[in-house]
């Protein structure tokens, strides 16, 4: 409190005149300065709480000058010495490396989504690798050895395979829908080759041959109707120390010197097969046709 005396003078005196006091009070008083020493405890306190839990917060974290406990902060990334990563949302990185002792291992309770994007957002190559099945989306399949040699790659026209060999151990064999080119169509050792079609027919092309050959086995060819053998150039040869047609029907005895519509097989010096036809001997000298 502020007590204040003014002192005035008239018009045509010199006597002061004593002037009433006024009394100004200066401060806060009452229930408004239990309020405010109020809020400002609950400040400090709150300062307080927050410090605390951020000291708590940079010894749980491990926070230290070089990154956040053993992960690292570096200029050409972020490592991790030691221990697993968990991630709660989608990672954006440019390369994940594993170290150099050991492999990465990605982890997934359910699946586990890897996306390529392009410079506007659009996903333009995808692996899914789910609790059941594995896919893959891209435009161009690619897949390289250790020192870079190509060993498989697909389009959305052709699949190739880069090594010489292509093996395949199923029980069933492959099964193709359409047609295979292949050099060479080889079974494993002790081992049967099968061609099968089984409701359809089965056709082997090539423009300078086809060789099948057993080196250790026979060649089968079974057939319900007709095994058809037909060169339209050359020849066909079978060369083999015999050759034996087993199952040829026997001809019914006839009336002798009829011999209409019958012909005999005969035999050049050089193999090559030609009818002649049948009289009452033998016409083959007589239609040589060597």
């Amino acid at each position: 409190m502020v007590r204040e005396q003014y002192v005035t003078t008239t018009q045509g005196s010199s006597m002061p005149r004593q002037v009433p006091d006024h009394v100004y009070k200066i401060g806060i008083y009452g229930w408004r300065k239990r309020c405010l020493y109020l809020f400002v405890l609950l400040l400090i306190v709150i300062l307080v709480v927050n410090f605390a839990l951020t000291i708590w917060i940079l010894r749980v974290m491990w926070f230290n000058t070089e990154g956040m406990g053993l992960l690292q902060v570096q200029s050409d990334g972020v490592k991790l010495e030691e221990g697993e990563s968990e991630f709660l949302f989608p990672v954006y990185a440019e390369a994940i490396h594993s170290r150099e002792d050991t492999s990465l291992l990605v982890h997934s309770s359910e699946n586990v989504s890897l996306n390529a994007r392009n410079e506007n957002g659009d996903v333009i190559g995808r692996i899914f690798v789910g609790p059941k099945e594995a896919q893959g989306h891209t435009q161009n399949l690619l897949i390289n050895s250790h020192n870079d040699n190509m060993l498989f790659t697909a389009d959305g026209d052709e699949a190739v395979i880069g090594p010489d060999k292509l093996r395949i151990t199923g029980p069933e064999g492959a099964l193709f829908q359409h047609s295979v080119e292949v050099p060479v169509l080889r079974s494993e050792l002790f081992k049967d080759l099968r061609l099968e079609s089984p409701t359809r027919s089965l056709s082997m092309d090539a423009p300078k041959g086809v060789h099948m050959k057993a080196l250790a086995g026979n060649i089968e060819a079974a057939s319900n109707m007709d095994i058809i053998l037909k060169s339209s150039i050359g020849l066909l040869v079978l060369d083999a120390e015999t050759v034996r047609m087993p199952s040829l029907p026997l001809s019914e005895g006839g009336v002798p010197g009829n011999a209409q519509g019958l012909y005999e097989v005969c035999v050049c010096p050089s193999g090559k097969l030609f009818l002649s036809k049948a009289g009452v001997t033998s016409t083959c000298s007589e239609n040589q046709e060597c």
